[in-house]
């Protein structure tokens, strides 16, 4: 890297702190308006930049990356998730993609807990009903939910969002039960009186609270599809706070209209924005919109990672946060 300030475009935009760290570190272009790049800009972007500091509302793939300059040598993604990143073809190029993990963790889980209680216990469904002046005073059978303690949480995913809601969950009550590729370690296992499932349609079938914490790949596209959906437990929730696409949404919608599935709770979707209609008239989905790292902390934290692995790379070290299409 030449010792003259990269050119990095930023895509949209960033907290303020972080926007001021970018412009006195690098030749740093904002995104003022907030509005996603069109795709004629990305072009234009790739094509002039040496850094594109992206985030998950820019499809980057091969065509796009054909079309790059010979500038571009690092994507420093604004997110955990790199699927909207054709890591393999930016590699390909030689260019590296970086993202910002860990940073999120704590307030993912938190939001997810929310979700969790939200629906169980209607919390949504009864402020609406006051909103809509139905409320005329307690009644014994009015708006009942369901107690969380005893309950069986089965989450899919156990990495360290998976974890960090498996803790907060065990205060509350619930008994840990988990799909994942491989076993957690003993001490955390122990640590959460966790059970393990290698099989994810037994641990459906037999789950009060689905979690779902796995990322977005080829391998977890629709990995609760009808067939899987349809093995939960008409009482069961399904909670999502991971990647729209994981859930055949058009069959989620038609099973809690049916009264197949007491609940779910969504902070994300599988064509977002657009959100299935069907799914938006179901009085027992809580609908979020996609507001799982949306804290002050987790953001500046993310933008941090982003200005630390962009100025590793300018000063011609390995960035930390690298993405390796084999890690995917």
């Amino acid at each position: 890297m030449p010792n003259r300030k990269p050119k990095v475009i930023v895509t949209r935009k960033l907290p303020d702190s972080v926007e001021t760290r970018m412009r006195e570190l690098f030749d740093t272009e904002l995104n003022i308006s907030d509005e996603p790049l069109t795709r004629k800009a990305l072009i234009d972007a790739v094509g002039r930049c040496d850094v594109l500091a992206s985030t998950i509302t820019d499809t980057i793939d091969a065509t796009l990356i054909e079309k790059a300059g010979e500038r571009l040598k690092l994507i420093a993604n604004f997110g955990a998730g790199v699927d909207h990143i054709d890591v393999a073809a930016a590699n390909a190029r030689g260019i590296q993609v970086t993202n910002t993990p860990g940073v999120l963790t704590d307030d993912t889980a938190d939001l997810t807990l929310t979700l969790l209680m939200a629906t169980l216990r209607r919390v949504i469904e009864g402020a609406n009903a006051v909103q809509a002046g139905e409320f005329t005073g307690w009644a014994p059978t009015w708006m009942l939910g369901r107690r969380l303690a005893g309950k069986r949480l089965g989450i899919i995913g156990m990495g360290r969002i998976g974890t960090a809601v498996a803790r907060r969950a065990r205060a509350f009550g619930l008994q840990i039960h988990y799909h994942n590729r491989k076993p957690v370690s003993s001490r955390v296992a122990d640590e959460l009186e966790a059970t393990y499932w290698d099989s994810l349609d037994q641990m459906m079938a037999r789950m009060d609270i689905i979690s779902v914490h796995s990322p977005h790949t080829p391998a977890t596209y629709h990995l609760l599809s009808a067939r899987r959906l349809k093995l939960m437990p008409a009482h069961a929730v399904l909670i999502n706070t991971a990647r729209g696409e994981i859930i055949d949404e058009q069959a989620l919608a038609d099973m809690l209209a049916e009264g197949r599935l007491a609940g779910a709770g969504l902070d994300v979707f599988e064509h977002e924005p657009r959100i299935n209609p069907k799914l938006l008239k179901q009085p027992n989905a809580v609908l979020l919109p996609h507001m799982g790292s949306a804290t002050v902390e987790a953001r500046v934290d993310m933008g941090e990672k982003v200005i630390i692995n962009i100025k590793t790379w300018m000063d011609g070290h390995r960035p930390p946060d690298r993405v390796l299409q084999q890690m995917l």
